[in-house]
């Protein structure tokens, strides 16, 4: 076998099946130490999953299947959230306490991303990246996307935010960070949700939490996301 074979058999192998799970085990350890780079997790692991090797075959003879449909979906939320996490990094430098993908107690929901102020402002973040060929609007009591209602995909968030308020014992703002399509009419709000554009999620939370106070010691919040919001790869309820 030549070595341009080798190469070629070894890149197809990895494609088709992911690589063996001791390379996938420890590629997993080393992003989790790795301040940040759990954003996105379960919904990459949920892409990797969905992309089995006979969908990766129908993919490469250009077949369309439902779970290879799924797992690009998948992929494009991970992407999204670590997009967003690596906007948020100038707030952590500035104090912020800030988690992502962190599971619910119960079921399979999970928080994409987690923030706790210098001064213990608890704001409960989901990404939504969608496509910018549309803008997002509130009307009528309603989110659009274009000419699209979409408020009933602002359910996850408003559970996900009680949620957590439960858990903590705190008050939670919760936020939707939009990634791709323009925001009109910002700053945008429904039924309590904020609805923001990425691309300037910092200033617009500072500006969000300016002047509020939390209900807790920060250590205090700390300690609670640790123990009861776990990442979502070793926490949610099956």
């Amino acid at each position: 076998m030549t070595a341009v074979t080798f190469v070629v058999a070894m890149a197809l192998y990895l494609y088709f099946t992911g690589g063996p799970r001791w390379l996938r085990s420890l590629t997993a350890r080393i992003r989790h130490r790795i301040p940040g780079s759990r954003a996105g997790a379960s919904a990459a692991a949920r892409a990797r999953q969905l992309r089995t090797p006979r969908v990766r075959i129908a993919e490469a003879l250009g077949i369309r299947t439902q779970a290879g449909a799924l797992a690009t979906r998948s992929k494009i939320g991970a992407e999204g959230e670590r997009r967003t996490a690596a906007r948020l990094a100038p707030l952590a430098l500035a104090g912020w306490r800030i988690w992502h993908d962190r599971a619910l107690p119960h079921g399979r929901a999970n928080v994409d991303h987690l923030a706790i102020t210098p001064r213990g402002v608890v704001l409960v973040l989901d990404t939504k990246r969608w496509s910018a060929r549309r803008p997002v609007s509130v009307s009528g009591g309603r989110l659009w996307h274009g000419t699209r209602d979409v408020t009933a995909r602002l359910n996850g968030l408003r559970h996900e935010a009680s949620t957590v308020a439960q858990v903590l014992g705190v008050p939670v703002i919760p936020v939707v960070v939009m990634d791709g399509p323009d925001v009109q009419g910002e700053p945008l709000e429904l039924d309590g949700i904020h609805i923001i554009p990425a691309r300037a999620v910092c200033t617009r939370l500072r500006v969000l939490v300016l002047g509020r106070r939390g209900h807790a010691p920060i250590s205090q919040l700390d300690a609670r996301v640790d123990q009861l919001l776990p990442p979502y790869m070793n926490g949610p309820t099956r």
